[in-house]
Formats: structure tokens, sequence, C-alpha cells
């Protein structure tokens, strides 16, 4: 695990719960916080803001991050020691998994995947941000627009 990644995660342990969520967080960057060429200054700074801040998921965001890393090990880019350290290091963040993406995945999902050419995975983040009153921080360019699109504040670096 990246040394400044074992910085965040003791930080964060030290960060007091039940504080207010902060922002909506996709895949995109949780994966730069597990591979270091994919790491860049705005990822760092997103994880470092976790250890005194809160962030809010979709409930499809830890099958994502399965997936990722699934994929990710089959390609021989990472190993099973290094998953199991970084999801440690995602447990231990204040992460809120959202209840409702379910119900809302073909009602309010399906018609911004559809008017902003998202993918429904994408639109997951996007509604929830919109739903919850929360910026948005992704790596995603098409995601990025479409939520400054619709008014929602964007924490938003290109790879």
């Amino acid at each position: 695990m990246r040394a400044d990644i074992e910085l965040a995660l003791w930080k964060s342990r030290l960060a007091v719960s039940g504080e207010p969520l902060s922002f909506v967080i996709d895949c995109s960057v949780a994966m730069a916080w597990c591979f270091e060429d994919e790491a860049t200054d705005f990822t760092d700074e997103l994880l470092e803001r976790l250890c005194e801040e809160n962030a809010l998921v979709p409930s499809l965001w830890p099958i994502e991050v399965a997936n990722v890393l699934t994929i990710s090990e089959r390609r021989g880019r990472t190993n099973q020691a290094k998953i199991t350290t970084f999801l440690q290091l995602l447990r231990d963040l204040p992460i809120t998994i959202d209840s409702k993406t379910a119900e809302k995945a073909l009602t309010d999902i399906l018609v911004l995947a559809r008017a902003n050419g998202l993918t429904s995975y994408d639109a997951a983040y996007l509604e929830l941000a919109l739903r919850a009153g929360l910026h948005l921080a992704t790596l995603d360019n098409a995601l990025a627009q479409a939520a400054r699109h619709l008014g929602v504040n964007v924490l938003f670096s290109q790879r």
C-alpha cells in the first residue's frame, strides 16, 4: 500500500464520526487510491479530506470497486494481498453507502442516464449527488459535464 494512503488511513481513524456528509465519490476516485499510476494531487487531496469529512456512495459502488479489483488482479496489475490491504483502507474510511439507489434505478437514474447520455452506473452517482445536495467527486469527464449542466458542484480533475 502507498505510504501516503497509510498516513491518510491513520488520520481517518482519528476523525470524529457523525460529521455531516460532504461529497459523493465515484469509483474512478477510489481506484486512484489503489493504483499509484492513477493517483493525482486531486485524488490525494480528496483522500486527505476524508480525514475530516465523510463521503457518500451509491449502493453499486462496492460492486464497481470489486469488479475493477477482480479485473486488475486477472491482468496481473495487483494481487490478493494488495487488494486485501486496499479493502481495509476503504472499510476504515468514513464512506457511507446509500440505501436508496436500487429504488431509484428504474426511475430517476434511468431518466438521468437517458437525458445526459450516461451509463446507468454514472447516472447513479449523479442522482445521489442531486438528491443529497452534495458535491460530486469524479475523474470521469462525461459525468462531470452532466453534473455541471444540472447544477451539481463538481470536484473534478482529468486523469
